[in-house]
């Protein structure tokens, strides 16, 4: 069985603390399905998807240096900061 994190985020104009509810169900879920150990939940809320600036988001990407997870699990893709910077980054990690 593989080691698997969970990221979700909620922004603070259009969701709220039930909509984290709802991605950490729909990851555990299909972690399950895909034979996957959650070892760690990652979250950050109230915070724009604009910016890599996210202390949870942040963490992640340190704590995959040590290797104790292969996969990232999130709700939706835009859970994610998508800029050039935060892919520079994560490739070299």
């Amino acid at each position: 069985m593989k080691n698997a994190v969970i990221y979700a985020r909620f922004s603070s104009h259009s969701q709220n603390e039930q909509s984290i509810e709802g991605q950490l169900a729909e990851c555990y879920a299909f972690a399950q399905r895909s034979d996957l150990r959650i070892v760690h939940e990652y979250i950050d809320r109230a915070l724009t998807g604009t910016t890599d600036k996210r202390p949870d988001f942040l963490q992640m990407i340190e704590d995959s240096k040590r290797k104790g997870f292969q996969y990232v699990i999130v709700y939706s893709l835009t859970a994610l900061p998508v800029t050039a910077m935060t892919v520079q980054r994560t490739k070299r990690s």
